[in-house]
């Protein structure tokens, strides 16, 4: 039975406040960054391999750790029989691959058991909290990795959530604050226009990367302030903590 999703309407404060901002931040960024239209050259399995290898690690590692998987085995069905310990090292530079390894393995054992092959298209005929409950029942795959399958595979109203539109979302108000990153996938989904879950979670991320940083925020060159939660409760004159 798939499970029953967050009902971010009902449990998220000031909710149509938050949702209203994403025509006008919209816009903002994408005059900046511009419009994603969504494409893909990975295969459903390709990504769920990807995202794994993702975990704890930069995109440049698990990067190198998936073309060296690509590169020694022809196949899905060679990676799945190969010895662990062939694994562990063609993954090396994923990190953490002696937990990774056994992950991926274990995936791949379970789509040819219950597809015949190494094939996860069906998910895209499958209804969406459906598709992610099979994708979650897996051993180390998250919200967040089932909605980069569907999403950046199959194009499907999933909306990943990673440390970035997490913070972003935080700070422009999407999200409330201190909200986990399992129930803000939810709340991005609902708030969010189907058609733009691909789009703006590309350009959120870019945002966090280049202007809403970590440590220091750009505020200076940031095209939303005035739709921006945290730069107005940075810049409330009438908050004594914020005179000079």
């Amino acid at each position: 039975m798939a499970k029953q999703s967050f009902n971010a309407i009902e449990h998220v404060d000031d909710f149509e406040r938050r949702r209203a901002k994403y025509q006008p931040v919209s816009k903002g960024l994408h005059e900046v960054y511009g419009t994603v239209r969504w494409h893909t050259d990975n295969t459903g399995v390709d990504m769920l391999v990807e995202c794994i290898l993702s975990q704890s690690t930069s995109d440049l590692n698990s990067g190198r750790a998936f073309a060296a998987l690509k590169a020694r085995y022809p196949g899905w069905e060679q990676a799945a029989a190969a010895p662990i310990e062939e694994l562990i090292e063609t993954i090396r530079s994923a990190g953490l691959a002696n937990q990774k390894a056994p992950v991926i393995q274990e995936a791949l054992h379970r789509i040819y058991t219950e597809r015949g092959g190494y094939d996860i298209d069906f998910l895209n005929d499958m209804p969406l909290d459906e598709a992610k409950a099979w994708l979650t029942a897996m051993r180390g795959v998250g919200p967040k990795t089932a909605a980069i399958v569907l999403c950046f595979s199959y194009n499907r109203p999933a909306f990943p959530v990673d440390t970035h539109v997490h913070r972003v979302g935080q700070r422009i108000g999407f999200l409330p604050k201190g909200i986990s990153a399992d129930r803000a996938h939810d709340v991005m989904e609902a708030m969010i226009p189907p058609q733009a879950h691909y789009d703006f979670h590309i350009t959120l991320i870019r945002h966090g990367r280049e202007i809403c940083l970590a440590r220091r925020p750009q505020c200076e060159r940031c095209p939303i302030t005035a739709y921006c939660d945290y730069y107005r409760e940075q810049h409330d004159w009438s908050n004594p903590t914020q005179r000079d």
